[in-house]
């Protein structure tokens, strides 16, 4: 399928989409092809507004404008600095603070899958998040 821009003789654009440039020539030849605003059958394509890339896009410049290394990056860092790490006490301080035992805070840790189990079965929410070497540690 190819999609074009069209426009009829008052000057409506629309978009239309065809099989191919043949099937586009072959159903407007046949006045098939009509404006959508006022039913005009005389049609043309129109230049379509799309982009166009001049070269090769430098390394360092993401294409969809997001850097998605530095983006996980940066989530993870802050998590480390704004999470407490309970290291492998994770499953025992949430349990804690579920149940009123302990104040709510932000933690990091880890769990097992068996005590991950347990947190969805006593319906405690937590997002598992891979663990990264941060930027400021030594390689």
């Amino acid at each position: 399928m190819i999609a074009y821009d069209l426009e009829c003789a008052n000057g409506h654009a629309f978009e239309g989409w065809f099989r191919d440039s043949a099937s586009f020539e072959e159903q407007k030849e046949k006045k098939l092809v009509s404006c959508p605003y006022c039913n005009d059958t005389r049609i043309r394509r129109i230049l379509s507004p799309v982009a166009v890339r001049s070269g090769v896009r430098p390394a360092d410049q993401p294409e969809n404008g997001i850097d998605h290394h530095k983006l996980i990056r940066d989530v993870a860092n802050y998590i480390a600095a704004n999470f407490e790490d309970v290291g492998s006490d994770f499953t025992k301080e949430a349990l804690k603070m579920h149940y009123g035992v302990k104040e709510k805070r932000s933690i990091r840790g880890a769990a097992t899958e068996e005590e991950e189990k347990t947190l969805k079965e006593e319906g405690i929410e937590y997002f598992k998040f891979p663990t990264l070497k941060r930027e400021n540690e030594d390689d």
